[in-house]
């Protein structure tokens, strides 16, 4: 009964999750991944969700709740990206550019330098997690979501990283929109060179990237589950393609049988197909695949935060709130100094520098706390190729890395 109840939280909470985010202005400030998270933890403390080791229910659960996990994301990915219309990258002023070639050499460089300063002060998986880092602050949670899925990192760990994460970066939105973009004017006191706001960021600015009203209106609900069935194709492809590099010894143990279903090949397929079918118009214009997507990221972030185990926490999760800690403040800095460079005007950099850490949702809110509808699309593409290219970041330097 209880694995039964525990199901039924992971699948039903994220609707009641939106559904209350939809309804309190409250809710939308504090953002639905933190709730989802909240909910996860809270099952785990009560220890809910815990189960006699070696029984037969701990098994089943265990199985269940892996099941879960391995499927959540790979159909979150596509559907969170057939909506974004990366043509806007060729629409997109130079200095917008600047700005997100600012933010990721920033980040590459705060990664880096942080793995080699850190990397013997106890932290586990150190490299992957440094791959996690570069994924959240390239495009958000999704991007973490698909590097820890894709990378194999323990749950606790999830859940550690992306808990000190909100913990730091918070603060840093609460003074953006308090009224800190105003020291950033400051220090990067350039022109204005924003283009004036589109209709379709007069639609985001009015309605928000999570609207999830209209999500069950009958001319509205088909070509949502269109979008669907095209995602659990790319799954289906990224196994297929997983399961014949595994035949052919590229990946997994032949010997034990394990690897044929590879994480990483399945993740990165599904991205890229993903891209590739964005430029169709007939997919970009499926309505409410964003959100759809968004609902099983919360069912992944629910379950995953589940296995928070308190328990395994030690001295070295000081070291790992120091790192992300570390990551965040380093390449606001370079980020800065790149800008100020680069002659990028305080609102532009902040735009870039929230698209990047927090993912496009958050873009609308600072835009309007900050009173400046021009820089709304800049921050909105900068937060779309951080979705496009976090995960392939991500991996990049988890190997990199691991060469150390």
């Amino acid at each position: 009964m209880r694995i039964i109840i525990a199901i039924a939280i992971y699948l039903l909470f994220p609707i009641i999750i939106v559904s209350a985010f939809h309804k309190w202005k409250i809710l939308q400030k504090i953002g639905t991944v933190i709730l989802a998270y909240a909910v996860g933890i809270i099952m785990s403390l009560t220890g809910f969700v815990t189960f006699e080791p070696g029984t037969a229910d701990a098994a089943t659960f265990e199985s269940i709740q892996k099941l879960i996990m391995n499927i959540s994301v790979p159909l979150a990915i596509p559907l969170m990206l057939f909506n974004c219309d990366f043509k806007l990258w060729t629409r997109a002023l130079p200095k917008t550019i600047l700005a997100l070639v600012g933010g990721i050499i920033a980040i590459t460089v705060a990664v880096i330098s942080g793995f080699f300063i850190f990397r013997n002060t106890g932290v586990n998986d150190i490299e992957n997690v440094s791959a996690m880092m570069t994924g959240i602050y390239t495009g958000g949670t999704m991007n973490f979501n698909a590097l820890g899925a894709a990378l194999g990192v323990d749950p606790t760990t999830i859940t550690l990283v992306l808990t000190f994460q909100m913990l730091i970066t918070f603060p840093l939105i609460m003074f953006i929109t308090g009224g800190g973009y105003r020291l950033f004017r400051k220090i990067l006191p350039f022109p204005d060179e924003s283009t004036s706001i589109s209709k379709l960021g007069s639609n985001i600015e009015d309605h928000g990237i999570e609207n999830y009203g209209m999500m069950l209106n009958k001319k509205v609900f088909p070509k949502t589950m269109l979008g669907l069935l095209l995602s659990i194709g790319f799954l289906a492809i990224g196994a297929g393609l997983s399961l014949l590099l595994y035949n052919l010894g590229v990946v997994g143990d032949q010997e034990t049988g394990t690897g044929k279903l590879n994480e990483l090949v399945i993740i990165l397929t599904i991205t890229t197909l993903s891209i590739i079918a964005s430029f169709s118009k007939k997919i970009r214009e499926l309505p409410k695949t964003f959100e759809l997507g968004m609902i099983f990221i919360l069912i992944f972030s629910i379950a995953v935060a589940s296995q928070f185990n308190p328990y395994s926490i030690d001295m070295s999760a000081i070291s790992l709130g120091l790192f992300v800690l570390y990551i965040m403040l380093v390449s606001v800095i370079i980020h800065i100094i790149f800008c100020r460079f680069s002659k990028i005007n305080g609102d532009l950099y902040t735009v870039a520098q929230v698209g990047l850490f927090c993912s496009p949702p958050f873009i609308p809110p600072v835009v309007g706390a900050m009173g400046n509808k021009k820089v709304l699309i800049s921050g909105i593409v900068i937060g779309l190729i951080g979705y496009a290219i976090g995960t392939y970041m991500g991996v990049g330097i988890a190997y990199l890395l691991k060469l150390f």
